[in-house]
């Protein structure tokens, strides 16, 4: 390569290497100590899912063979959306290791890669819009340390947070494509919508498709006013490819996500009744998704968005006051009385609308004021994109407290109804707010003693800010509510009416939360007026531009920093040998139970919430488990039977082990069940029903060890002539066992029906009788059953989707033309820069001879 191109490619890119590894630097120190430690983070979320697929890693590890089926938790479930691994990914899987210094040294170790590709991927969004390095840099820092993102490192969210490293950036492709940049456009888009597709959280993408639909709006309505649409389509189809061939890249994640989502509870149900004792609201459940009083159980209240601007609005995260030795040290100087500081120390820390939350929404408060200030100044189609995004995103937030808009988007928005916990929505709030803050800087900085004369745009953004913030700080209790009725309810109850204690306890509760809330109010206060220094300075050509926006940044990084540490300190990191055995310890229970070998036996650990628990399935195959998407089969079991403990539900579902607690309480104790029918069994008898609600009824008082329970839908001609079997000896048993093999041995003088004690799922599973392809029926609801001959045979049951290796070959081939655009859109200007330098040194060449002449 030409001297000269080099020395141009350093020169353009030295100050983005900079910035790459400024950002190195900031995400290490975050995490400093810890990380140069080698201590770990105790994850709320990787408590609760430490065991799930423990089978499928123990399978893997032994065989070198991945199975995409898990017996660990309900019964049975697909692996495809609790750690999808496809091979056509691994490639890119090291694109993602390398760009975010993972790889070939992991420079970054386990939580500090994430800040950085959050601040990497935000700052190509900002280049894309035509930023300098420097402004591109500030909001990077914005976005990246908004409150939210480190909450959710701490509740071990990491998918969702590292598909969010990835939407900024495809973005940016998106808006350098509608400029013409059609090369680099389609490269990025399609790179980063692989990127965050792969991350499989697709929650954050959805939400995401508001910005960008909204984004191309905007151009399109630019493009009219313009004359070029022609420009405009061309910009379109290219976007579409690029989403196309990141699509396809993850295709077999995608289409297998699809199929399984149509048997879960995103799904919806079959059953029209109700479980014993259901509210009445679980009548108007969703059929085609979830539940609505289910996805919007966590609701941002209407009050609590002002979190966006006090951080502590609402107290912060959830926990008990007692917890805190800061807060205590509020309630001594509140009251002395000593019923009173006992009853406080009791109460939560958090007072907002949400069941309980691990920390609030904050964007900064200073970035907050650039934002409104951004919304009146800031021109162009990018503007109104991100503004109607923001408005929509807090309108959303609010789930419940504003049902009339969250109902329709459930009931006629595409997908809408796929997703729950509708306050994470705010994370599109999140990144609109710091990148029209950062345009609304630049604006400022480009026309300061205009912007300064524009008494409107400050008034309205100071306004809205530090003008509300003094009135929140003289009048709080005007404003907001600081004792729930649910607690003013609780208080009733447990002080059976005595009036005097009870206002006393409201009292000082009030007071307490007031203090905690005044403090941040005034926090807030400062940040802005310390903010709004250097930008004056700056209007008056007593600081300069690079000064007044490394100060300005400065301030909010220290703003934003410090309340994330609030939240992920070093404080919160532990030794990785306390983390793992925190995260599944193994009891004496487990080891009485794991002395047993015997293959396909599953365990009913009742000394904890069964259905909303994984530590369990570290150890055992487990009747209960967590998982947001199981199967609605599964759980339509759970809320009619397995929760009033049906025991021959229980007995079909093979549970040989029941973990109870002791006598004492203090520890568990096992209790054998000599009633569970085993791994498989003949049946003698069939009861046809004509639907859901009939077959989940049956099981309400049929003998299942004795009688099958068919759907007529599964009835078919060879079953419909299986006569009454007499045969007492017929046996069949459980040979080989693996997550996604079985094998068994019958032996029976008759042909009969044999249930297996295993989760039907209609896609992927075959059977074979002696090597012949064999139909697998549905019984009693969940399991498994086949047709078998008479005589000895050996049955086998394989979990190998065909549909893998379609989308496999699918996306290997994308990803090999992504390979190829991306080699040609560093080749091509490089080959540009090499002929424009031969062309001058040819031109140079004619002069020198003329001038000989």
């Amino acid at each position: 390569m030409d001297k000269q191109i080099v020395k141009d490619c350093w020169r353009k890119s030295w100050p983005t290497v900079l910035a790459i590894l400024f950002f190195a630097i900031v995400s290490l120190a975050y995490f400093y100590p810890a990380t140069f430690e080698g201590r770990e983070l105790f994850r709320n979320d990787v408590e609760g899912a430490s065991g799930t697929a423990q089978d499928v890693r123990d399978y893997e590890s032994a065989t070198g063979e991945h199975s995409y089926w898990t017996n660990s938790l309900f019964g049975g479930m697909p692996m495809y959306q609790i750690s999808p691994s496809y091979p056509s990914t691994k490639a890119l899987q090291e694109i993602q290791n390398v760009g975010t210094l993972r790889a070939p040294l992991n420079i970054m170790g386990n939580y500090a890669w994430l800040l950085f590709a959050m601040m990497v991927g935000f700052f190509i969004f900002m280049r894309s819009l035509k930023q300098d390095v420097i402004v591109a840099v500030l909001g990077a820092l914005f976005w990246t340390f908004s409150s939210y993102f480190v909450i959710l490192i701490v509740a071990g969210h990491i998918w969702k947070l590292t598909a969010l490293c990835f939407i900024p950036p495809t973005i940016g492709g998106m808006i350098w494509l509608y400029r013409g940049k059609y090369l680099k456009g389609f490269v990025v888009t399609a790179l980063f919508t692989a990127l965050q597709i792969m991350a499989n959280h697709v929650q954050m993408s959805y939400y995401f498709l508001f910005v960008m639909v909204a984004i191309a709006i905007s151009f399109f309505v630019q493009a009219i006013r313009q004359h070029q649409l022609g420009a405009y389509l061309k910009s379109t189809i290219g976007l579409v490819l690029a989403g196309v061939l990141g699509v396809a890249i993850n295709l077999s994640n995608l289409y297998h996500t699809y199929e399984y989502s149509k048997e879960t509870i995103r799904g919806g149900s079959e059953l029209t009744i109700k479980p014993e004792g259901a509210s009445e609201s679980s009548a108007d459940a969703n059929k085609s998704g979830l539940d609505k009083e289910y996805i919007t159980q966590w609701s941002y209240g209407i009050g609590e968005t002002w979190t966006l601007l006090v951080p502590n609005l609402k107290g912060g995260a959830s926990g008990y006051v007692g917890m805190s030795p800061e807060l205590m040290e509020k309630v001594s100087d509140i009251t002395s009385d000593p019923q009173s500081q006992q009853i406080l120390a009791g109460m939560n820390q958090y007072w907002g609308d949400q069941p309980f939350t691990a920390g609030p929404v904050y964007v900064g408060a200073f970035v907050l004021a650039l934002f409104i200030f951004g919304c009146i100044r800031v021109k162009g189609p990018v503007k109104w994109a991100l503004l109607a995004a923001t408005i929509l995103s807090v309108l959303l937030s609010w789930g419940h407290n504003f049902m009339s808009l969250t109902s329709w988007f459930i009931d006629y928005f595409p997908m809408y109804n796929k997703f729950r916990t509708v306050s994470s929505i705010l994370v599109i709030a999140e990144f609109t707010i710091p990148a029209l803050a950062v345009l609304g800087l630049v604006e400022f900085m480009k026309h300061p003693k205009e912007s300064l004369k524009d008494v409107r745009s400050w008034g309205v953004a100071l306004g809205l800010t530090f003008g509300a913030g003094i009135l929140f700080y003289i009048l709080p209790t005007v404003f907001f509510n600081f004792v729930s009725t649910q607690e003013q309810e609780m208080f009733n109850q447990a002080m059976s009416g005595n009036g005097q204690l009870i206002s006393m306890i409201v009292n000082d509760l009030t007071a307490l939360r007031v203090s905690v809330f005044r403090a941040d109010v005034l926090r807030s206060l400062v940040v802005i007026l310390l903010s709004i220094v250097p930008l004056y300075l700056y209007s008056i050509n007593k600081l300069k531009p690079l000064w007044t926006v490394v100060l300005v940044g400065a301030i909010s990084l220290i703003d934003l920093y410090t309340v994330d540490k609030r939240y992920l300190n070093d404080e919160k990191f532990e030794e990785p040998l306390s983390v793992s055995s925190k995260a599944a310890p193994q009891t004496e229970a487990d080891k009485l139970i794991l002395k047993d070998k015997t293959p396909g036996y599953r365990v009913f650990n009742m000394t904890v919430d069964a259905f909303n628990e994984s530590t369990t399935s570290r150890w055992h195959n487990n009747i209960g488990g967590y998982h947001p998407a199981k199967l609605q089969r599964y759980q339509d079991l759970i809320s009619f039977q397995l929760a009033r403990r049906n025991m021959q539900v229980l007995d079909m579902l093979n549970t040989k082990y029941f973990i109870v607690p002791s006598h004492d309480g203090k520890s568990q104790q096992v209790v054998p069940n000599p009633g569970a029918f085993g791994p498989a069994w003949f049946v003698k008898d069939i009861k046809v029903v004509n639907n859901a609600n009939e077959e989940m009824q049956a099981l309400d008082s049929t003998h299942l060890r004795e009688t099958a329970v068919v759907d007529k839908r599964f009835v078919s001609n060879e079953l419909s002539s299986l006569k009454l079997m007499t045969d007492t000896t017929a046996t069949i048993s459980l040979m080989k066992y693996a997550p996604n093999h079985l094998e068994y041995k019958s032996l029976s003088k008759e042909p009969g029906l044999a249930v297996l004690s295993e989760i039907y799922y209609p896609h992927g599973w075959t059977a074979t009788i002696d090597g012949k392809p064999a139909d697998i029926l549905r019984v009693d609801y969940v399991l498994r059953a086949l047709i078998v001959p008479a005589g000895e045979h050996t049955i086998a049951l394989d979990f190998h989707p065909k549909s893998v290796k379609t989308t496999e070959l699918v996306a290997k081939v994308a990803f090999w033309i992504l390979l190829a655009v991306m080699i040609l859109s560093i080749a091509l200007p490089l080959l540009r820069k090499q002929d424009e330098i031969k062309r001058l040194d040819e031109d140079n060449e004619d002069h020198t001879k003329e001038d000989a002449k």
